[in-house]
């Protein structure tokens, strides 16, 4: 979507549309328009909408109220954000291509018009690139929003704001593709592509490379595909010569469960088992485009876990890249085998003082969270609440859970320094108790298990069914508070 500033609204603006704080319609509007609002109990709330029609220089033109709620609101941003995205959710595809935005008299500041065109352009994403059906009622037909009005500072705000809606996109595109488009090879042609031109440093290890570095735990999941399992690093200095903090993303582009293989019933889900790599490609492209004073890298492991005649049996050992021997009882808790040579190789690499990974791990993290929260472990409290506070100011929330060696003795194997999973309760823990035995004693470690988060049945605060990009906003906030400052 396509979103300009102008100084004057454009001639026959056959689209209106104003923001609205609780209680305070704007003034000059039209009686009718204003009777209207008041009789179909519009107050301004956050996300409610109103509409109607007005004459003005003899044509007709379509008027619409967007609430933005209280003023003074600790959730002014988020609130903003609604206003946006209900505009978005009415008139993506209501047969306008322009939707003009006045400002002018919103009492608006500069971050709060931002925040409306961020939930503007987020809400706007639809992946239609499969679709050929389509009647055209049902097809997009908004192209571009200008702003008339917009408060002093807008334009610089919503460049940084651009950035960020370039990366939840990217996210969304990278979690809602089908797997025979996206495997690990395209993933990382599709960040090359991205990244190109931006100053990001790319690297990638094949399968050759990291048997050589002796990754048996993560090639051992990819080795029943036919597709090449790949390592991508994307490094960002733009913060002088301090370490980086490091952002590490399970990339399972597919994942069937292996020779313990998954329920047919919603395997298909399992095409954003790489939500948490999609996360970090996604938070690095904002940081990057942006130009973020940060020195951060994103390292993804990228891998599809199939059962053929080749695939990693239950009851394997696999040697991971630290040397420490795993007993593979479960072929469908593949994730943090990935996790931990990937988690191994960033630490030699990048000597990061700060680590946290994203994934879509367990199912269990489903159970207890739901949809509402992704769930945090840490060996670090002052890690966690930086992520904590981030997620409460993004809305891509985090609730903590504990670390504890009564878990890791769970995982304890007796052929093996450990087993790949524990008994079913408390799945989650165990999992993150099992990443960090791959954690040296002084780096600051954070797990985030987002197995909820990064698909939707239904429509959220900035998203439609599908593809949240949950995470990316996350990494975002959290460079800029412990990073930049």
């Amino acid at each position: 979507m396509d979103i300009s500033f102008s100084d004057t609204r454009p001639d026959k603006a056959r689209l209106v549309a104003q923001i609205v704080d609780k209680g305070n319609m704007p003034d000059g509007l039209e009686r009718v328009l204003a009777s209207g609002a008041r009789a179909s109990r519009f107050e301004g709330k956050p996300g409610q909408l109103f509409e109607g029609f007005v004459e003005r220089d003899g044509e007709p033109v379509r008027i619409a109220l967007a609430g933005a709620g209280d003023a003074g609101s600790e959730a002014r941003a988020a609130n903003c954000e609604k206003a946006g995205a209900a505009l978005a959710a009415k008139y993506l595809s209501a047969g306008e291509e322009t939707l003009v935005l006045d400002l002018s008299g919103s009492g608006l500041d500069a971050e709060g018009a931002a925040a409306v065109l961020l939930g503007l352009r987020l809400r706007s994403w639809r992946q239609d690139a499969y679709r050929t059906t389509m009647k055209d009622e049902e097809k997009v037909s908004l192209a571009r929003v200008t702003v008339v009005g917009a408060p002093a500072g807008t334009e610089d705000a919503w460049r940084e704001g651009a950035a960020l809606a370039e990366g939840v996109e990217f996210t969304r595109v990278l979690v809602a593709e089908p797997a025979n488009k996206l495997y690990p090879e395209s993933f990382v042609a599709m960040c090359r592509e991205r990244f190109e031109g931006t100053g990001a440093e790319i690297t990638v290890l094949g399968e050759a490379e990291m048997e050589e570095l002796g990754m048996g735990a993560l090639l051992g999941v990819g080795q029943g595909s036919r597709r090449e399992s790949q390592l991508l690093a994307i490094k960002w200095n733009g913060g002088g010569d301090e370490a980086p903090v490091a952002f590490v993303g399970k990339g399972v582009t597919f994942d069937t469960g292996g020779i313990s293989l998954k329920p047919g019933p919603g395997m298909e889900d399992m095409k954003w088992d790489m939500g948490g790599a999609g996360a970090v490609a996604g938070g690095m492209l904002a940081l990057v485009k942006r130009k973020a004073k940060a020195n951060v890298v994103g390292v993804l492991g990228l891998v599809e876990n199939m059962p053929d005649g080749n695939a990693q049996r239950p009851g394997d050992i696999v040697t991971s890249m630290s040397g420490q021997t795993i007993e593979v009882l479960n072929t469908d808790a593949e994730g943090r085998l990935v996790l931990c040579d990937a988690l191994h190789w960033t630490q030699d690499t990048f000597r990061p003082k700060r680590i946290v990974d994203f994934a879509t791990l367990t199912g269990a993290m489903l159970i207890a969270l739901g949809h509402e929260h992704g769930g945090v472990f840490a060996n670090d409290d002052s890690l966690a609440e930086d992520l904590l506070e981030a997620g409460k100011a993004t809305g891509d929330k985090l609730w903590r859970f504990p670390l504890s060696p009564a878990y890791d003795k769970l995982l304890d194997s007796p052929i093996a320094d450990m087993k790949n999973i524990g008994p079913r309760e408390a799945g989650s823990i165990t999992a993150a108790q099992f990443l960090k035995r791959f954690i040296r004693d002084d780096v600051p470690w954070a797990h985030c298990d987002i197995a909820g988060m990064v698909w939707a049945k239904t429509p959220g605060r900035t998203w439609g069914k599908g593809a949240t990009g949950y995470g990316v906003r996350l990494i975002d906030r959290f460079v800029r508070d412990t990073l930049e400052g």
